[in-house]
């Protein structure tokens, strides 16, 4: 069996078709245009690419939309603009300053309901630049990094544009990551300067930003500023000459400050991502190729529309390149509102997203399947006392969905009438890869469906040659897009052997994949998450889509363990519905029904059933702690992202077992 062969016989016969309410109002309306126009995008992207580019704002024209030479991408080549004026500035230069960019709410429920801001294109530009004179006054200039470690304010999102603004690049840490993180990551990008809370609201519980970056400043040397914005009003150290707050680095401080002429080459942020293996790795993006593609995939995939009444809002943190991409940079050029939510969704109840949608009259919803798990565990009573007819399109990014967790959604959240955008993406890609267009694409459970405007994706072999359709082997994109990543900061021959070097000629983003009959692309997980079980290979994923099928089961995680037989075993750590109990007939009826979805050599050689699974809080399943566990070896690594960490005691007691 080829080595890339991945097991891939789930069979998903749903197909539905884009409502007609919905397509009339639609960008793409019909199929064979969005195919007529993707293929005229991978024929012409100077001609394509050059046309979209317009919509938005230059300083001075580019000379050339593409200079390829494999690995490197340039686009729209000597052209200049600001990412922070596309955002902010052009919406006020047209007439829209009073409009609604920014609607922040946050945690804490009082008596007169939750804390909410909104911020304005005008309240935006004012107060951008008068954090990025701020900036300025603490010697930050052009081309410097700048630290981001903070919760989900309104701040978070000011200093990020702030940075843009003058032109140096940000380096956003999610405020989940420990202090050794922080150093590292401030170490690699030479930053002097961090921005920080003095806590954030999760659950009702404060974490210690700033106590976090403290412990950081005694693991490295390079911070020089600490700006530290109060949020939550508990004590923290301010050392002299070192440390100042927010409203003290404002105070007094002009609020015109132009926005710097920026390459559309210059870096525009640096964002860090773990490897398997070795120090995270710094992902470059740049200004121009970014800004173009972010706000077209915002606008196609979510169908965004301004004056139209719209309320945008991704679940994500900015810590992440969602928050980068789908929570500021491309909606905020598209004139939508931005709904930016500091706390968790299970508080004060499980219904708070639901309740944020209803109040807040939520147009487009973007969360990850890993939540979405969560919702259908806590039951559809929690969905379903909301008002969610506001709701228009759902969205899911993170991972891929499994088919009844995609079911659930588009029932019970979207009212059976709101098509439903899988959409397929890396930090590495900066924005959307594989995605239904939502007026367009007939939509599959578990299938991101088509590529996006730009995109010559393709399922190969070893030697870089197509496979047949539902044959499982490598994702591999053949052609380069405008917000592809620049390289990796500091580490030329790590970013050519990561992304470059398996494939010949393509960008190889580390993924299994398969197409259907019909063309669609199924993300079959990570090259590494396949278990190799007596020489045949399975995917985790479509192992746990077949315990997730089964109706007592709501989330499940699969992981390879040592099997003195068959070298390789497969553990399934199974989390089960409301009222659902475990025993050992359902064991044994779980192991029966995957072998029936996939194949006998599928059947797991061992069921754990949990209440909870590890999860970090951007909601990833933490699948080498389960490998530790499965294989009853110490855990091992850093455990600081974990969301619960009571979920580290429970697995441990299963090894005792």
């Amino acid at each position: 069996m080829s080595d890339t062969h991945i097991t891939s016989v789930l069979n998903e016969a749903r197909v539905f078709a884009p409502q007609p309410e919905f397509r009339a109002q639609a960008y793409w309306q019909d199929l064979d245009a969005y195919r007529a126009e993707h293929e005229r995008s991978l024929q012409d992207p100077e001609g394509f690419w050059g046309e979209v580019a317009k919509e938005l704002s230059w300083f001075e024209p580019w000379g050339k939309v593409l200079e390829w030479n494999l690995p490197d991408a340039k686009w729209f080549v000597g052209g200049k603009t600001n990412l922070c004026f596309n955002c902010v500035d052009r919406q006020v230069e047209s007439g829209h300053g009073d409009q609604l960019a920014i609607l922040w709410e946050g945690e804490a429920v009082g008596p007169d309901g939750p804390e909410v801001r909104r911020l304005s294109y005008a309240d935006l530009q004012a107060e951008t630049s008068r954090f990025a004179n701020a900036l300025k006054a603490q010697g930050v200039k052009k081309g410097d990094v700048v630290t981001i470690y903070m919760g989900m304010v309104p701040e978070l999102a000011i200093a990020v544009l702030a940075c843009a603004r003058i032109g140096a690049p940000h380096s956003v840490v999610f405020g989940g990551f420990s202090s050794h993180a922080i150093a590292d990551r401030v170490d690699d990008a030479d930053s002097k300067v961090v921005i920080t809370c003095d806590g954030s609201w999760r659950r009702g519980k404060v974490v210690p930003l700033k106590a976090n970056v403290d412990a950081a400043c005694e693991l490295t040397s390079k911070i020089e500023t600490v700006i530290v914005v109060e949020r939550c009003g508990n004590e923290v150290a301010m050392r002299e000459g070192r440390d100042l707050w927010w409203r003290d680095a404002v105070q007094g401080v002009d609020a015109e400050c132009p926005c710097e002429p920026m390459d559309a080459e210059d870096m525009l942020f640096l964002l860090y991502t773990s490897g398997s293996t070795g120090k995270p790795k710094g992902i470059v993006h740049t200004t121009g190729g970014y800004m173009v593609y972010t706000y077209l995939t915002s606008k196609y995939t979510f169908n965004l529309k301004p004056d139209t009444g719209q309320v945008y809002w991704c679940t994500a943190d900015v810590g992440w390149i969602t928050g980068h991409s789908y929570i500021l940079y491309g909606i905020l050029p598209n004139r939508v509102p931005s709904l930016m939510f500091e706390g968790a969704p299970n508080f004060p109840e499980v219904d708070r997203f639901w309740d944020i949608c209803e109040r807040h009259k939520v147009t487009q919803f973007y969360t990850a399947p890993t939540a979405i798990r969560a919702f259908m565990k806590w039951g559809d009573e929690a969905v379903t006392k909301h008002d969610l007819s506001s709701l228009q399109l759902l969205g899911t990014v993170g991972e891929p969905i499994n088919p009844e967790a995609w079911m659930w959604y588009r029932e019970v959240v979207g009212g059976s009438r709101c098509p439903i955008v899988d959409t397929w993406w890396q930090t590495e890609t900066g924005g959307h890869m594989l995605t239904p267009l939502p007026g367009a694409t007939p939509t599959v459970p578990g299938s991101c469906t088509l590529p996006f405007f730009g995109i010559d994706a393709a399922v190969v072999d070893e030697s870089g040659n197509e496979v047949p359709l539902n044959r499982g082997g490598l994702l591999a994109i053949r052609k380069p897009w405008p917000s592809m990543l620049r390289g990796i900061h500091g580490d030329r021959e790590r970013f050519v052997q990561t992304y470059f070097s398996r494939l010949e000629g393509m960008y190889f983003p580390g993924d299994g994949a398969r197409r259907d009959a019909h063309g669609n692309f199924w993300i079959m997980g990570r090259v590494d998450d396949v278990i190799n079980v007596a020489g045949h290979r399975l995917g985790t994923m479509e192992v746990e889509s077949a315990l997730v099928s089964h109706p007592q089961v709501v989330e499940a995680a699969v992981v390879g363990m040592p099997h003195e037989i068959k070298g390789t075993g497969i553990a399934a750590f199974v989390t089960l519905g409301p009222g659902v109990a475990a025993s050992p007939e359902l064991s044994a009826t779980l192991q029966a029904h995957v072998g029936e979805e996939i194949g006998a050599i599928a059947k797991p050689d061992l069921i754990q059933f949990t209440d909870h699974l590890p999860k970090t809080r951007s909601g990833k399943i933490m699948r080498r702690l389960l490998r530790d566990v499965a294989a009853k070896r110490a855990i091992t690594g850093d455990v600081t992202t974990l969301e619960d960490f009571s979920v580290l005691e429970t697995l441990q007691k299963y090894q005792e077992d």
